[in-house]
């Protein structure tokens, strides 16, 4: 075994994703001397198997069903044709024109040492990383962020290892249409591919334990449940998988209820997996370095240190909220306590998530149901997307805007449903990290037609009572009778 010249350096980032290429470019480009060790593809699960080629695939989708229903404006389309080779050229298209900015030779031009292999601890910041070819590599650091992510959870259903499941790292190679795709799991994931499915052509099936998005005020995701349900996605909602078989057309699934009644069978040609993550742990060695970890990942403190005061853990593998935003923000946290020793700490306290389906769901802070259970005095603010105008324009209006206020206009949180709710959310997203309170929104000049005018008029509810009440119009004819 070939072994090379242990290699020192200020920080050591385990992992090329999301978070890991953001530590390393902020870090060497502030002066420090960075290594980076990657066993996999650079950019890691969001680019090239999460987040870019979902949202492409998504955009695919989005085409097709333009096409659809281009009718309502007077725009009448041929039905359109799905070539799926196409499809995944499309996906592929978009990851090779990200790729060049996570790739080896930018970090490298960056000043960055790039270790391709499996990285291990062999002491409290001292690494061994063995390459494809078996050689390896000393690491030494004096400070080291595990930013390893995470990869799909696979449960143990029985039968289901037996035949070719795919999931996110393997759906998006597909050359050719599912002609009955199954998916199990009712989170973001799922239901994004579920629709994006439907609308390319396939025939979809989708079941979940509990219910559709299931961490999303239930009266937002009652819009996106009816949208996917009109869109023929055949929704299994309240079942559970007991057994898979596999045969020569694809597929059989076993479903029932969580009480045992109930079974039915589901025939497919596909079965997508789509029932959370798991992180990235196997390998790392993490007992030589003194670092303790729980059946979520890494476990952390504010700062995301480790219990190894000079190992910090990011993004997925942290084992908290799992969004490629998440791992950048945590990236500014870690620069701030590894190389300027400040004691930074995290608070996504005002972090939003969004599920792109159509129409879209978005929240950040606290759902209504969350309010109640922590025993918060709140009010419900709702504009209905209705009564936009930009949204009749477009056709566009199912959804709404619900904000969740203090009696004294404190923003607890805000859920959107519609067109572009991922958007519309940001101005939420910079009020409630800002602590702006609700008169901030409902005074800002917003301009007109647009769909986030449905925000203002969100806000601007909470001053409806007072200012078209009793109270208001007695003071108006007082004050009339002085001319």
């Amino acid at each position: 075994m070939t072994t090379f010249s242990p290699l020192a350096v200020d920080l050591c980032v385990i992992g090329g994703g999301s978070a890991g290429l953001s530590v390393a470019a902020g870090a060497v480009q502030m002066g420090a001397s960075v290594a980076l060790v990657e066993r996999g593809p650079m950019g890691g699960d969001c680019l090239n198997f999460g987040c870019v080629p979902s949202k492409a695939l998504l955009a695919a989708a989005h085409a097709a069903q333009s096409a659809r229903t281009a009718g309502q404006f007077g725009v009448d389309l041929d039905p359109p044709r799905i070539d799926m080779a196409r499809v995944r050229d499309h996906i592929r298209g978009v990851i090779a024109g990200i790729a060049p900015h996570d790739s080896v030779e930018r970090f490298a031009g960056l000043g960055v040492t790039v270790l391709t292999g499996t990285a291990r601890f062999t002491g409290a910041t001292s690494l061994s990383v063995t390459a494809a070819d078996g050689t390896e590599r000393g690491v030494s650091a004096r400070r080291v962020v595990v930013a390893t992510g995470s990869r799909p959870l696979v449960p143990p259903i029985p039968g289901l290892s037996d035949g070719p499941f795919l999931t996110n790292e393997t759906l998006f190679d597909l050359a050719d249409l599912p002609q009955r795709l199954l998916i199990l799991g009712g989170g973001p994931i799922g239901c994004e591919m579920a629709q994006a499915f439907r609308r390319l052509g396939a025939e979809v099936h989708l079941v979940e334990m509990a219910s559709l998005l299931n961490r999303d005020d239930p009266e937002l995701v009652e819009v996106a449940r009816s949208a996917m349900a009109r869109e023929e996605v055949q929704l299994h909602e309240g079942m559970v998988a007991r057994s898979v078989t596999w045969g020569a057309e694809g597929p059989r699934l076993a479903i029932g209820r969580p009480d045992g009644s109930g079974e039915t069978v589901l025939a497919g040609s596909h079965l997508l997996v789509a029932l959370g993550r798991r992180a990235n742990l196997e390998g790392l060695d993490l007992e030589a370095a003194g670092i303790d970890r729980d059946p979520k990942g890494i476990t952390v403190d504010a700062r995301l240190r480790t219990s190894n005061r000079k190992v910090f853990a990011i993004g997925d593998v942290a084992g908290g909220l799992q969004f490629t935003h998440v791992a950048g923000y945590h990236a500014g946290i870690v620069i701030k306590n590894a190389l300027f020793r400040l004691p930074a700490k995290a608070n996504l306290s005002a972090c939003p998530r969004v599920t792109y389906l159509d129409p879209e769901v978005a929240q950040v802070g606290l759902t209504e149901a969350e309010a109640k259970d922590k025993g918060l005095d709140h009010k419900v603010l709702r504009w209905e997307m209705t009564e936009n105008d930009r949204a009749r324009t477009e056709g566009a209006t199912a959804g709404l805007v619900k904000v969740i206020v203090t009696p004294k206009g404190k923003i607890l949180g805000v859920g959107i449903v519609g067109k572009s709710a991922g958007e519309l959310i940001q101005t939420w997203v910079l009020a409630l990290h800002a602590g702006l309170r609700i008169g901030s929104l409902a005074t800002m000049i917003a301009p007109y037609p647009t769909l986030g005018e449905a925000g203002k008029r969100a806000a601007g509810s909470f001053y409806t009572d007072s200012l078209f009440g009793s109270r208001t119009r007695k003071l108006v004819r007082f004050l009339s009778r002085f001319g």
